[in-house]
């Protein structure tokens, strides 16, 4: 038998409880300066630590300050034992929401690290704490007696069964989370699939990821076809690019007066168009003897993806207006072709090729 209630046994039980809320309140402002500190420094998972130990540092003080009550009360051991229960749960309780929010925490913090990552740091960030909570869940199944063994079973029989009904959504997802991991794609990126559909990529969340096109319309790709498919990233290794420009000479050019002229054009292009590179020298090759000029490429650096439209259409006006102005002829290509109709010779004609449009003269 237990013995009677005493006023001693209330007032001792009182002081316990007194005691674990004055400490919890104690605890509260120590880690309110702490957190001050932790402001201060670089690092902003200290700030996430700390943020989360002014929940679980107090209720640990209050939870141990309840024990402590019930174990100078004359209480029962049926009742004792409930107690004791009680207080276990609602400590794992805090523990499990406390470690969810700091390990949630510490994920955001280091993708949001990572460039062009922090955009989709949520797909990272849920399920960390879906699985962390898990986990607190049952333990304090395991706490209150009931055996999780069978429950374990079901959701692993349970579990196969939706994976097998969510083949196309679990492949998105871990699609996602691998694209994310590897940083083969990031938001941000101009990317350009085998299938043709290109643009920037503006999110990648779980199941899909969300491509803006240069007309401004959204393309919307799943990320397990994504990760299949071949894909060129125009963004990496580095967002600066360089794009070729095909030019064609008369074949009585002055091939050093060209080569002169253009560079001067491309010096004026990347000084003041923007989106070009300043720095990047000016390239030209010539290689091809073709049927009525003689080819060569201007190698040309920009920005990024979208500056090439600018900068091909400054360039190629101003080159066109410099040759014109120094007398370099962009010849338009020409066959000459003759035709006989049985015993009977047809003049020669000369055929000018031009955007698919054909224009004969006849020669003297």
């Amino acid at each position: 038998m237990t013995r009677t209630l005493t006023v001693d046994d209330l007032v001792l039980a009182g002081i316990a409880l007194a005691a674990g809320l004055l400490a919890a309140f104690l605890l509260r402002m120590l880690m309110r300066w702490l957190g001050k500190h932790a402001d201060r420094t670089r690092w902003s998972g200290d700030d996430v630590i700390v943020d989360a130990l002014r929940t679980v540092v107090p209720w640990s003080a209050i939870v141990g300050g309840a024990a402590a009550a019930g174990g100078v009360l004359p209480l029962t051991k049926a009742v004792q034992h409930h107690l004791n229960q009680v207080l276990t749960v609602i400590l794992i309780f805090v523990v499990t929401l406390t470690a969810a929010r700091v390990i949630a925490g510490l994920v955001r913090t280091v993708t949001q690290s990572r460039s062009g990552v922090a955009g989709s740091a949520t797909i990272f960030v849920n399920i960390t704490r879906v699985l962390v909570l898990a986990i607190g869940f049952l333990v304090v199944l395991q706490t209150l007696g009931i055996s999780i063994a069978p429950m374990l079973t079901a959701l692993g029989v349970g579990g196969l069964a939706v994976a097998l009904a969510l083949q196309d959504t679990l492949a998105n997802l871990f699609a996602g989370i691998h694209i994310l991991a590897s940083k083969t794609v990031q938001p941000g990126d101009y990317i350009r699939l085998s299938s043709g559909e290109e643009g920037y990529v503006v999110d990648i969340n779980w199941r899909q990821t969300t491509v803006r096109q240069l007309s401004n319309n959204l393309v919307v790709i799943p990320n397990g076809q994504l990760a299949k498919t071949n894909m060129t990233n125009f963004t990496r290794p580095e967002q600066q690019l360089t794009i070729l420009v095909q030019v064609g000479v008369a074949y009585d050019s002055d091939l050093d007066h060209v080569e002169r002229v253009t560079n001067e054009v491309i010096a004026e292009v990347m000084t003041e168009i923007a989106g070009a590179v300043p720095e990047h020298e000016p390239t030209i090759r010539f290689h091809t003897f073709g049927d009525s000029r003689i080819g060569f490429t201007v190698i040309l650096g920009v920005g990024e993806f979208s500056d090439q439209y600018r900068i091909k259409h400054e360039f190629i006006k101003r080159l066109h207006r410099r040759y014109r102005a120094e007398g370099i002829s962009i010849p338009a290509p020409a066959r000459t072709v003759a035709l006989q109709h049985g015993s009977v010779a047809i003049p020669q004609q000369r055929v000018h090729t031009e955007a698919g449009d054909v224009n004969a003269a006849r020669l003297e």
